[in-house]
C-alpha cells in the first residue's frame, strides 16, 4: 500500500531543496565583467554608445566604461599595456602596429564605406570654384590628411591613381579634421581628406567633393575596427566572445536606426542636432571584410608604408 506524503515531509523537503539551491554558486549569476573601450569622439563609434545606451553590453553581463582618446597613437599602446581591454582604430593603423610586431586582434567590424561615389562619410574636398575637376588634377598640387602616412592619404593616392593620375606627384601635408573647412576656405591647401561633421562644412561653405577616397581603396572598405591584445583574447575568450555579440548587435541595431544612431552623436562630440541631421552616416555591419583589408595592405606596400604584407591571418579573428 503506497504511502501518502504528509504536508510535514513536504515542508522539511522543500526547506532542503532550497538551502542546497543556496549553496550552490556554480548556478548564481557572476559579476559583470568590468571592461574600459577606448573610442574617438567621431561619428564612427556611434553604435557602441547606442548599444551601452539600449543595454546590450548589460545584458551580455558587462560593464562597460568608454573613454575617449585622441587616436590611435593613444589607443594602441594603452590596448597593449592593459590600460584598455578594447579599442577602436582604423585599419591601416593596425596593419602598421601588426607589422611592427605589436600583438593585436581584431574582434569586431567598426565601420564601412557607404561604398558610393560622391556619397560618403568621407570624402577629398576642394573650395567653391576650385579648378580641379578629378583626383589626377592634384598632380603638383598639395592635399591634406589628418595624419600622414595613414589611411587617409593611402586612399587619396589610390583616387589618385584610379583616375589615371601619378599619386608620387601630389605633396602631402597634415590637418586635422576640425581644421579643414578653414584650410579648404583660405585654399591653404588645394584639396583635403574629410569626415563627417567636417565634410558636411564644407559643403555648407559651397566647397565641392573631388572624389571619395575610401570608395577608391575597396568598395566595401572597412575602415576601421574594434581590437584587443592578442594576450588578452587568449587568457578571456569568453568575454571577448560576449563583447563581440554585444558589439554585432550594436552595429545591426544603429544601421537599422538611422535616427537614433544620430541622436546619439551630441552625448560624445560636439556635434548638435542640426549638423547630425544633415550628416552622411557610415554603413555599420556586423561583417569583418577581410578582402577590403587584404586590398588596403597591398595598397600598404605599394606606397611602401611597410616593407611587406602584414600578418592578416594574426590580426583578423
Amino acid at each position: 500500500m503506497s504511502r501518502r506524503a504528509t504536508p510535514l515531509v513536504i515542508a522539511l523537503a522543500a526547506i532542503s531543496a532550497l538551502d542546497c539551491k543556496a549553496g550552490d554558486t556554480s548556478s548564481a549569476p557572476a559579476a559583470p565583467t568590468k571592461l574600459i573601450v577606448a573610442t574617438i569622439p567621431i561619428v564612427d563609434v556611434a553604435p557602441i554608445y547606442l548599444g551601452k545606451q539600449k543595454g546590450f553590453f548589460t545584458e551580455a553581463g558587462i560593464d562597460l566604461t568608454l573613454q575617449l582618446a585622441q587616436g590611435g597613437a593613444a589607443i594602441v599602446p594603452g590596448v597593449v599595456s592593459g590600460q584598455f581591454q578594447f579599442g577602436f582604430g582604423n585599419v591601416v593603423s593596425l596593419l602598421l602596429a601588426e607589422a611592427k610586431g605589436l600583438p593585436l586582434k581584431v574582434v569586431a567590424a567598426g565601420n564601412s564605406t557607404t561604398g558610393k561615389q560622391g556619397d560618403d562619410f568621407g570624402a577629398l574636398v576642394i573650395a567653391a570654384g576650385s579648378a580641379l575637376k578629378t583626383a589626377k588634377d592634384l598632380e603638383g598640387k598639395t592635399a591634406s590628411s589628418n595624419t600622414l602616412n595613414n589611411i587617409g592619404d593611402l586612399c587619396i593616392r589610390a583616387s589618385v591613381r584610379k583616375a589615371g593620375g601619378d599619386p608620387t606627384q601630389v605633396k602631402f601635408v597634415e590637418v586635422g579634421f576640425p581644421d579643414v573647412p578653414g584650410a579648404i576656405a583660405e585654399k591653404r591647401v588645394d584639396a583635403a581628406f574629410a569626415v563627417e561633421p567636417s565634410l558636411t562644412v564644407v559643403k555648407d561653405q559651397g566647397g565641392g567633393v573631388l572624389a571619395s577616397p575610401f570608395v577608391d581603396c575597396s568598395p566595401d572598405l572597412m575602415v576601421a575596427a574594434y581590437f584587443t591584445s592578442r594576450d588578452y583574447a587568449d587568457k578571456n575568450p569568453d568575454v571577448v566572445k560576449r563583447f563581440t555579440a554585444a558589439m554585432n548587435k550594436s552595429l545591426t541595431y544603429a544601421s537599422e536606426h538611422s535616427d537614433e544612431a544620430r541622436a546619439i552623436l551630441t552625448t560624445y562630440t560636439k556635434i548638435n542636432q542640426e549638423t547630425a541631421a544633415k550628416l552622411r552616416l557610415p554603413r555599420w555591419t556586423p561583417t569583418i571584410n577581410r578582402e577590403s583589408v587584404q586590398a588596403v595592405a597591398e595598397l600598404m606596400v605599394q606606397d611602401k608604408l611597410v616593407a611587406a604584407k602584414p600578418d592578416l591571418g594574426a590580426l583578423l579573428p
